[in-house]
């Protein structure tokens, strides 16, 4: 499968199943697009018809170009089959029940009310609670004792807001700091917040012992306190910016982002993100909401449009900045073409269910942690281990071969058939397809990728 697109004067040419792109000419993009059907006699009179009063095109031009889409296709650059299919089944088989990455749910509370909420205020359709030591203690061991031979374990400390049960967040790190050697491993631990904790204390600890931090900010001030406010209605944007950037300006070189939800309010998302960034936030993320159809946030299909347009605009904007020497990065267009994900990683995805599960405070287990308090979706707990093995197997199958309206997606080595929460969300099943989505990740992808030709044109062109 091919993917033609034209974006910022670039002729982009995908060969879906190598991954080959390519930068050509009007021309060869218009033969690459005839070439599967028609034979080179039909092309060079098609072509000679477009372009036959250009005297750069002649009709050994025309050929020879014809010869080389055709020494392109027999390097298996072009039109590639696909050999992946056969794999998809077996490639999580091989993994065995390795677990690999945890979410620790510490808190099951939030001090903020965002009617957008996925995990309704924190509470997860249950009941409050903060998950003790002994709790997240076992959690770890049992991802230490299911990890096999994995040296590398992760575990995002989460909520609700984890900065609620700060002090049990520290005692874990310190109890899995203490082990990691004598078992083995290697922790890396993540922190996703709201901001409106942090002190002096957090800080310090956080950018000592988190290899990340996730900052929740959606942006200007307007939009940000529209939705993120406290349970007297109070938004939370004054509260929570000087302590971000006093975490982020101590944290020097760590990883960090902000990472924003955009909705029907404020579908030019852009305009927060370059807010982010005149804050001196360069880390940058922006999510579409997904809710049902009926909420006020939802985005419409007119907001599609206007977020495809924003996209565009953004990535435009972010060469800008790296040519002036100020870039940013948007979490959506982190993409390495030449050493990116392994086929493994392209077929199966993120690895809910199966490698990565979320933790609650009482200890069950979820496939993620946008599944937690759908009981349907309980795997088992930290003491027993998975029980509820045809939902883990319901899991492995997941695949971007296991829905057939992804066979004809350009997309789906980059998506991996997409999340399954998201799927879950939008049609109540995780083989489902969240089609919204679906056309906003193919959007983002398309301008990451025009962004990597951008970035290699200039570094050929000095």
């Amino acid at each position: 499968m091919v993917h033609q697109y034209q974006l910022n004067g670039y002729n982009i040419v995908l060969d879906t199943c190598s991954g080959a792109i390519h930068v050509v000419d009007e021309v060869a993009y218009d033969i690459i697009a005839l070439y599967p059907d028609h034979t080179a006699d039909e092309i060079v009179t098609a072509m000679m018809g477009k372009y036959g009063a250009r005297e750069d095109v002649t009709e050994k031009d025309l050929r020879d170009c014809i010869d080389d889409v055709e020494a392109l296709k027999q390097a298996g650059k072009l039109y590639t089959p696909d050999t992946f299919a056969d794999m998809a089944g077996t490639f999580k088989e091989r993994s065995g029940d390795v677990v690999k990455a945890l979410c620790l749910h510490v808190a099951h509370t939030c001090n903020l009310n965002c009617s957008y909420c996925f995990a309704s205020q924190g509470k997860y359709h249950g009941d409050r609670a903060l998950m003790s030591f002994e709790v997240g203690k076992q959690a770890l061991d049992f991802l230490m004792d299911h990890s096999g031979s994995r040296t590398n374990l992760e575990v995002d400390f989460f909520g609700g807001e984890p900065l609620m049960n700060w002090d049990v967040v520290k005692q874990l790190v310190e109890y899995a700091r203490s082990v990691e050697k004598e078992r083995g491993k290697n922790f890396r631990f993540t922190l996703t917040t709201n901001g409106m904790l942090i002190d002096d204390d957090v800080i310090d600890f956080a950018n000592r012992e988190m290899s990340n931090v996730v900052l929740s900010l959606d942006g200007r001030k307007e939009i940000h306190d529209r939705l993120r406010v406290d349970y007297a209605g109070n938004g939370s944007y004054e509260r929570i910016v000087p302590k971000f950037q006093k975490l982020v300006e101590a944290r020097g070189n760590k990883n960090y982002y902000m990472r924003g939800t955009f909705t029907h309010a404020n579908p030019d998302f852009t305009k927060d993100l370059f807010h982010m960034a005149d804050l001196g936030f360069t880390e940058l993320s922006m999510e579409p909401v997904v809710c049902a159809p009926e909420d006020p946030a939802a985005l419409t299909a007119e907001d599609l449009e206007i977020v495809k347009d924003q996209y565009e605009l953004l990535a435009k904007d972010m060469l800008r900045r790296e040519k002036e020497g100020k870039p940013i990065t948007f979490y959506h267009y982190m993409l390495d073409l030449t050493g990116g994900p392994c086929i493994y990683k392209r077929i199966s995805g993120c690895g809910s269910g199966t490698e990565y599960m979320a933790v609650t405070p009482w200890g069950d287990l979820y496939p993620c942690h946008q599944f937690v308090g759908e009981e349907a979706y309980k795997l088992g707990d930290i003491w027993n281990g998975v029980t509820n093995t045809a939902l883990r197997e319901e899991f492995r199958s997941c695949n971007a071969y296991a829905r057939p309206e992804c066979n004809d997606c350009w997309a789906r080595f980059y998506c991996s058939g997409g999340c399954a929460a998201n799927a879950f969300h939008a049609t109540g099943s995780i083989r489902g397809v969240y089609e919204a989505g679906c056309e906003l990740f193919r959007k983002r992808i398309e301008c990451a990728i025009m962004m990597k030709v951008a970035e290699d044109s200039a570094k050929a062109n000095g």
